[in-house]
């Protein structure tokens, strides 16, 4: 019987490889991903702002301990993923945790994941058409998330009804934003682009510029430098807290805020923010409280659907939210369409040209300004001449 060659030392592994990333709170992870890193996480129904906080570090694979759609409801985070071409696989249990090493080289093959040759877990390899398949079963559970989102919502109003009716408990911040405009960024896989169409605009408005966690970095990245930071301080680097901008640490409601320390640490100083609501919502109601006369969100999400793929408490805030800032709130994409420099490249062009035939027209009716245009038209001739010359 003839034996199949033994593989050499260099010959390449299939499957995916890449240095594994570990954390349970997946918005920590990202914050710390590097491109071509295998993100593992333990996420149930993974949510969009999480898929693109994930892509956004472009890692070559995730791995869910947890289902990534369960069934409760459609949430919109997978399907994100896949549509990427990042190899999503998910359910391979908690107990990769204590497998698998932060900083170790890992492999995907097929459903299994591998520490060089040796099996360590199996899961379920998701693609688009699993992933589909899954959404449509998932949406039958979309009732009762309508009526958990209500219940959330009132239960937010009864805990926080002085916050959002009265402002109590806003904290002050030094950085002035009355009557201005004021650009809040959430990193998301699209927040490049939006920030790229609204460069005309920051240029024109100035607005004051709010980094929501890994959302400084995200101005750093386009060229802008934030004024002001605000977040849980776990997605956020070093070199963005260092900039100056004026720093608020989003806290529990019984004011424990475990982002505090790491920003003390730096030798940076910062208030807190306590609010059971997301950190994005706590930069709005702190534009809001200061008097913004506009408020511009990047990466920020508003419908319905958005809003139950939260699938956590959360979801209530941002509605409540919403509601107080009412039309002081729109979306990048919405003032990207509206906006338009105050001077066209058009009309000035048109400017230019007609100044430019207004001065021919001068020169033309005087009798200096015909010896100037004889005198340029028989420099223009010998000019004209030259090139012939030097060419023939």
């Amino acid at each position: 019987m003839k034996l199949a060659p033994l593989r050499r030392r260099n010959d390449a592994l299939p499957g995916v490889s890449g240095v594994a990333r570990l954390d349970r709170r997946t918005p920590r992870l990202a914050g710390r991903l590097n491109p071509g890193d295998i993100a593992i996480i333990d996420h149930v129904d993974l949510d969009r702002t999480s898929a693109e906080a994930l892509l956004a570090a472009k890692p070559a694979a995730i791995i869910n301990a947890q289902p990534c759609i369960s069934g409760r409801y459609p949430n919109l985070g997978p399907q994100l993923i896949v549509s990427h071409g990042i190899l999503l696989l998910d359910n391979v249990g908690a107990e990769i945790f204590g497998s698998v090493k932060e900083g170790t080289k890992v492999r995907i093959d097929g459903h299994t994941v591998f520490l060089g040759d040796t099996p360590v877990v199996t899961g379920t390899l998701q693609d688009i058409e699993t992933v589909e398949a899954l959404m449509v079963e998932a949406k039958a559970g979309l009732s009762s998330q309508l009526e958990a989102f209500a219940v959330n919502t009132a239960e937010f109003m009864g805990a926080e009804r002085s916050l959002l009716l009265d402002g109590i408990g806003i904290p002050e911040v030094k950085t002035s934003m009355t009557g201005r405009h004021v650009l809040i960024v959430v990193r998301s896989h699209e927040h490049a682009a939006d920030l790229k169409s609204l460069k005309h605009y920051i240029r024109e408005y100035k607005p004051v510029l709010v980094g929501v966690d890994g959302g400084a970095d995200a101005l750093l990245e386009a060229g802008h430098k934030p004024h002001l930071i605000v977040g849980d301080m776990d997605a956020v680097s070093d070199a963005a807290l260092a900039t100056g901008a004026e720093v608020v640490v989003h806290a529990y409601p019984d004011g424990r805020a475990p982002g505090l320390a790491r920003v003390q640490d730096l030798g940076i100083d910062a208030i807190t923010f306590p609010t059971s609501g997301t950190s994005e919502d706590a930069a709005m109601l702190l534009a809001d409280e200061q008097g913004a006369e506009l408020v511009v969100a990047v990466g920020s999400h508003a419908n319905l659907t958005e809003f139950l793929d939260r699938g956590r408490a959360g979801m209530a805030s941002s509605f409540l939210t919403r509601l107080r800032l009412g039309a002081k709130l729109v979306d990048a994409k919405t003032v990207n369409r509206l906006y338009r420099n105050r001077i066209s490249g058009a009309a000035l062009l048109l400017l230019v040209i007609a100044a430019m035939v207004a001065i021919v027209a001068a020169l033309a009716v005087s009798d200096a300004g015909r010896t100037y245009l004889n005198s340029f038209d028989h420099g223009w001739a010998n000019f004209v001449g030259w090139l012939q010359d030097l060419f023939s």
